[in-house]
């Protein structure tokens, strides 16, 4: 299996945030079946804590929406906010069916925090989320990860509680390609008459990366899972695509996003240090 969206630390490599017992579980037979293409949680959680840093975050809130995903990532963002000496303000769950955060948007306010950062998915009643914090706690910085994409659901979830909040993505931007990327996104957009969202240009180099274990094998299973871990692809869709014997991917940049005008805008990209990594 080789995925291009997948971001949860635990599948490849035990760490904060992930269960007891991960990754090994997921490979009874100890032989490793699974890669991906994107950046881990633990690269995400870095990326957005270098974000509040460089957006004057000294005091920040942390949320989560009580799942694998939204623990594991707010616990990342967590450990490298503290480890770039950012105060927590405060760390805990939301109800995703509950039907006000007024009580929670007070504490953020209260808390003195400047920045709220969302563990979790748009799909866990976000958009209430959002309307709200900005509503009672209004000046402070919304920051979200890649659980808050497509971007657009989120803006049409919050309206314009969203606009000037950010949404980190694991992985490069459309405008960032070159070469056979960027060659693949001019032809995805010709036929789909949009450009592709990032996660299908990620979904796009997963497959390449499968064909590739599939040519280099012998035809049996076994080998093309064999050969997964030894393919290096160069001048691909990424640019240069390889894996470590975890299965993941060894290039790891962040795109952050930024509503704007109620769209999605391009901020930057960061590409977390190890060090600040190795601490989420």
């Amino acid at each position: 299996m080789v995925s291009p969206a997948n971001t949860y630390v635990g599948l490849t490599h035990p760490g904060p945030g992930t269960a007891a017992g991960e990754p090994g579980k997921y490979y009874p037979t100890g032989k490793r079946n699974y890669a991906r293409v994107v950046a881990a949680d633990d690269y995400q959680g870095a990326a957005d804590a270098l974000l509040a840093q460089s957006l004057g975050v000294k005091k920040v809130f942390i949320l989560n929406d009580k799942e694998a995903y939204g623990q594991g990532v707010a616990t990342n963002f967590k450990n490298a906010a503290v480890k770039l000496g950012i105060k927590v303000a405060g760390f805990t769950a939301w109800d995703g069916k509950a039907s006000s955060y007024e009580a929670l948007a007070v504490k953020i306010k209260s808390s003195g925090a400047q920045g709220v950062f969302l563990g979790g998915l748009i799909c866990e009643n976000g958009g209430k989320l959002i309307k709200d914090i900005a509503a009672g706690a209004p000046g402070v910085k919304i920051m979200a990860p890649d659980g808050f994409t497509p971007v657009s659901a989120t803006v049409q979830g919050a309206g314009s509680a969203a606009e000037g909040m950010t949404v980190s993505v694991a992985g490069l931007p459309n405008a960032a390609l070159k070469g056979a990327g960027k060659a693949f996104v001019i032809a995805f957009t010709k036929a789909d008459h949009k450009a592709p969202d990032p996660y299908s240009v990620y979904a796009a180099q997963a497959t390449e990366v499968l064909l590739r274990a599939i040519a280099q094998s012998n035809g049996t299973r076994a080998d093309v899972t064999k050969q997964l871990f030894k393919v290096r692809l160069l001048g691909s869709i990424l640019g240069n695509v390889g894996f470590n014997s975890n299965g993941d991917v060894t290039s790891n940049p962040v795109t952050i996003y930024k509503v704007k005008g109620g769209k999605s805008t391009t901020l930057k990209v960061i590409v977390p240090p190890r060090s600040l990594v190795r601490a989420a």
